[in-house]
């Protein structure tokens, strides 16, 4: 295919053969193991982004979070984590408080009933990433994956 611009635009950097291959079997890989274990999530009838809002907020002091510090977090919208959110606190995991730094923001709180549902998930939950994930990797492999996963969170130039 041509590097070449037409019409003012920039010349497209086409993918060469082996960096085709990598990134299409970084998608494939991607979408394996999150299918994977969001299956087994499923099995326990939490989805990915129960587990994530759960354990997040188990991993914050009090158990609690703004909205907005939680849905940075999750690089979602406030407003998609909001959506969630209603439906979390609806099935008793969550609870949502008034945030006093930000009078229209409100704070995400861990239910009792939302810990021992982590509690009782967690783990499940370790088990199957283990299966679908860390024991099918040497350590090195680990340790290079570590890296490049560093590599790519950090901002582009």
């Amino acid at each position: 295919m041509s590097t070449k611009s037409s019409g003012g635009r920039p010349a497209t950097r086409w993918l060469a053969v082996e960096e085709e291959r990598a990134w299409r079997a970084y998608r494939r890989m991607v979408t394996a193991v999150q299918a994977r274990t969001a299956q087994d999530l499923a099995e326990h009838g939490l989805s990915e982004a129960d587990y994530e809002v759960l354990s997040t907020l188990s991993e914050h002091p009090g158990n609690a979070r703004p909205l907005h510090e939680q849905a940075a977090k999750m690089e979602w919208s406030r407003s998609r984590l909001s959506r969630h959110a209603t439906r979390m606190e609806a099935r008793g995991l969550l609870r949502r408080e008034p945030d006093p730094a930000d009078g229209r923001g409100c704070i995400l709180v861990l239910t009792e009933q939302g810990l021992e549902t982590l509690g009782d998930v967690a783990p499940a939950h370790l088990a199957s990433v283990r299966r679908h994930f860390i024991d099918r990797l040497a350590p090195d492999d680990l340790a290079a994956l570590e890296r490049i996963a560093a590599r790519l969170d950090a901002p582009a130039d």
